[in-house]
């Protein structure tokens, strides 16, 4: 029996190619993308991605728009896809631009809401709640284009694991710290290179089976 799992994302499940400049962002073939290679790894799964460049946690983006807020536009995605058995959650680094004016503690506060949001949904087999897999993602560097974006928020990235870490435990869903997996690219300090895609493929290929057997 097939079961469904629902990357809920940014960027960086988007597929996202980091980025030289600002004149407009690529995106790795479909095949190449980390989400791509996971529905490889698992055949036995229907892999959803749903990743937004630019999505926050429970933010309406005064810049960019609100449609960019993860919080307003997961009851819909849940509704969308229903039944949905797991939704891998991995969101946090576009909190850390300086017009959120969050901290790190703030953001897992903010992914423990949306886990919450999750939890208390029918959107699982049976009308029952989807489990939830959240992930940190990696530290970010200040760098290239996307520097003055992000001013400010490597330091707090340094404490992004263990604050989302710790909302996991609140809630009582799995973690994994994807800095321990792969690091952001040199070349804008937010997204990933191609090299990481498989390893992120397999460390959640893994975690999947390890906690949803």
């Amino acid at each position: 029996m097939t079961r469904t799992i629902l990357l809920f994302g940014d960027s960086n499940t988007h597929g996202t190619i980091p980025m030289p400049d600002l004149d407009g962002a690529g995106r790795f073939d479909r095949d190449e993308r980390w989400a791509g290679r996971l529905a490889k790894l698992l055949p036995e799964w229907e892999v959803i991605t749903e990743g937004h460049p630019g999505r926050t946690t429970v933010h309406d983006d005064p810049v960019e728009g609100e449609h960019r807020n993860g919080l307003t536009v997961l009851p819909a995605l849940l509704e969308s896809h229903k039944p949905i058995d797991v939704v891998l959650v991995m969101l946090g680094t576009n909190d850390l631009k300086p017009r959120f004016s969050v901290n790190a503690a703030d953001i897992g506060h903010s992914l423990e809401r949306v886990v919450r949001v999750i939890r208390a949904s029918d959107c699982g087999p049976g009308g029952k709640a989807p489990e939830v897999l959240l992930v940190a993602p990696p530290p970010i560097i200040e760098v290239g284009c996307l520097k003055e974006m992000f001013a400010g928020g490597a330091a707090k990235s340094q404490r992004l694991a263990a604050e989302v870490e710790a909302a996991a435990k609140r809630v009582g869903v799995p973690f994994l710290d994807a800095g321990q997996v792969v690091k952001v690219s040199p070349v804008d300090g937010i997204h990933y290179d191609a090299e990481a895609n498989p390893k992120l493929a397999e460390a959640f290929a893994a975690a999947i089976r390890a906690h949803f057997p």
